[in-house]
């Protein structure tokens, strides 16, 4: 959320803070729409994980989406540090991103349509940082649940990343990756501008619509 100065390289495992084996507290519910944070989630729902710069504004995108989504949570993935606190992962010594999971029904929402929201309030192009918002904790990143998420995944980053060229954008830098363990965020982050509505929010976009599908979501 703030601009730290570190190192924007990723710790090796060695380097890495050593976390601890118990989990950090959180919220039991969404403070949105009351449902619970971990679940159990309805049957037939499906697991979506982004990172795309500060969680807090990440996640009301994701919430905001209605119908179809069943709870979204802010937390950290694909570091090395098993359940790290906030200020470890600020430290920029465990590897991990700032993430968002998504429970959702893929019968009312799609995959897709995650995959719009993600490209289309972000700039992916910015490597270890987004906007003034430096740290690994910042990078783009899609962490998969399933094949059939991968290879959406993969084809929509193509169809934006050519999107992105034509308006002469970099290339993008996100990561894709199989879904790692995905830890809670403490209670305060969750749904934070929810109860903060005025607080920080880093999340832009560039502008450009994401090619796939049908309709779009307004970039910031």
């Amino acid at each position: 959320m703030f601009l730290f100065k570190k190192s924007p390289d990723m710790p090796a495992k060695d380097q890495a803070l050593p976390g601890r084996p118990q989990a950090i507290p959180t919220a039991r519910n969404h403070f949105v729409n009351r449902n619970p944070l971990k679940g159990p989630y309805p049957p037939g729902h499906e697991t979506a994980i982004f990172g795309m710069g500060c969680f807090w504004g990440a996640e009301r995108k994701f919430w905001e989406l209605g119908d179809g989504i069943f709870v979204t949570a802010v937390g950290y993935a694909a570091g090395e540090t098993p359940n790290p606190t906030y200020e470890e992962v600020c430290s920029g010594r465990t590897g991990h991103n700032e993430v968002v999971l998504v429970v959702f029904d893929p019968k009312t929402v799609s995959y897709e349509a995650l995959l719009r929201t993600f490209w289309e309030n972000h700039d992916p192009t910015q490597g270890m940082r987004q906007g003034n918002d430096v740290g690994t904790q910042y990078r783009s990143g899609i962490y998969t649940t399933s094949p059939d998420q991968k290879a959406s995944a993969e084809r929509s980053k193509t169809m934006f990343g050519q999107a992105l060229k034509a308006k002469g954008y970099s290339a993008i830098t996100t990561e894709i990756l199989d879904a790692p363990p995905f830890y809670f965020a403490e209670d305060y982050h969750q749904q934070y501008l929810a109860k903060n509505p005025f607080g920080y929010c880093g999340l832009g976009g560039t502008g450009v619509s994401c090619p796939i599908g049908t309709g779009a979501v307004a970039a910031e």
